[in-house]
């Protein structure tokens, strides 16, 4: 057996870990921005002022007004809340939802939920998708069309497999329709260019390098979007969504952003690379498949599924190498159930290995880890499948 990496290799950081500066910054606000800015005090508001700022920065960044910006507990929240306050301001004309069939379980579960409170099944539809995982476009327009349908959602890319949705004819047939659209963006935004096709957008701070606790929800100016519950007197002061968040925190995102979107097009080129490599030690494995686009993607994701093996067992034999890497539904939780999103794309759903690269700024050994992870890919395989006596391919 070969000596595992003498560092332990960070290959599944979904969440990743937080960028240097943005961790430096939420230090330093801890002694500027603890205060609650609603109060009218003096560190009151120079609380709010540095909140103000948090949003501006954000905003900018996705090319929307600061009063757009909202904040939630996490990335998945923000998902909820953002076709919550859909299908809420859009109650009188309906009750129907449709999503893609590889959507994030903050999607899938809520929509099933509801559909099972109002008795009809149909109110939530699930689009098909391709073998890459790409949404259905003819079903998906006819979908949208129903009569009775409130909402739409459909993720930018999927953080499984890596394929980015067509989310500019997607949104195009749901104005056709009437219908605003809900775009989850958890795994792409800080990765890729953030998404301009949308109603609702929805993220993870986490996943620009930013501290873990902060969703961020737009809603696009002109969009009927209304969360069930009294009144927010506090709106000018936190925009959507309802949640006022910890200063410091929304401070540690908005550097996080900045030094993410600075490096973002030269990081995506090297991850997309690396990526690449990974792609193609795992297709020189027999009985493996490689899921998801091979171009249409996010540059720093990657799925791969072994015949004759199971995830667990996989995580566990790359783990002892060195290598910290995921299997089962990244769309789910973290947990080993099948993926849902394989399933869809008609994919083997058990023995899967996900690798999910971190942005060079918090993991500058990258390349180094990849490089080590594709020479033990295939040994890796052979011995788990080794262990159960599965034949050779």
């Amino acid at each position: 057996m070969a000596n595992p990496p003498a560092q332990r290799a960070l290959l599944d950081a979904a969440p990743g870990p937080m960028h240097p500066l943005a961790r430096q910054t939420l230090q330093a606000a801890l002694g500027t921005g603890w205060a609650d800015p609603r109060r009218l005090h003096r560190e009151g508001r120079t609380a709010r002022g540095l909140l103000d700022q948090a949003r501006a920065v954000i905003a900018d960044g996705l090319g929307v007004s600061p009063a757009e910006v909202g904040f939630a507990p996490d990335g998945p929240t923000a998902v909820r809340w953002g076709i919550e306050g859909l299908r809420y301001a859009g109650r009188r004309r309906g009750a129907r939802t449709v999503a893609s069939a590889v959507e994030h379980s903050a999607v899938l579960l809520p929509g099933r939920h509801e559909a099972a409170q109002t008795g009809n099944p149909d109110d939530f539809a699930t689009v098909p998708v391709d073998a890459t995982g790409r949404v259905d476009l003819e079903a998906w327009r006819r979908s949208v069309a129903v009569p009775g349908t409130v909402a739409v959602a459909l993720q930018h890319a999927n953080g499984e497999v890596g394929t980015v949705q067509p989310l500019e004819e997607a949104h195009e047939a749901a104005r056709a329709a009437g219908v605003p659209m809900a775009v989850d963006a958890q795994a792409s935004l800080g990765r890729v260019a953030a998404p301009a096709a949308y109603d609702v957008l929805a993220g993870d701070a986490q996943s620009w390098g930013g501290p873990g606790g902060l969703g961020v929800l737009v809603v696009r100016s002109g969009t009927r979007w209304l969360r069930p519950g009294p009144a927010d007197p506090d709106h000018a002061l936190h925009g959507p969504g309802g949640h006022l968040p910890w200063v410091p925190l929304a401070l540690a995102a908005a550097e996080a952003w900045q030094q993410t979107e600075a490096s973002r097009a030269e990081d995506a080129r090297a991850a997309f690379a690396l990526v690449e490599s990974i792609r193609a030690a795992a297709g020189t494995v027999g009985d493996v498949d490689v899921v998801g686009d091979p171009v249409e993607r996010l540059p720093h994701v990657v799925t791969f599924s072994a015949l004759y093996a199971d995830g667990e067992s996989l995580v566990g034999e790359f783990d002892r190498q060195g290598f910290s890497i995921g299997s089962g539904s990244a769309c789910t939780a973290s947990t080993l159930e099948p993926s849902h999103v394989l399933a869809a794309m008609g994919a083997l759903t058990h023995g899967n290995v996900r690798v999910t690269l971190p942005v060079a700024a918090v993991a500058p050994e990258r390349e180094a880890w990849v490089r080590d992870f594709v020479t033990q890919l295939a040994p890796a395989v052979e011995r788990v499948r080794a262990q159960i006596g599965a034949p050779r391919p």
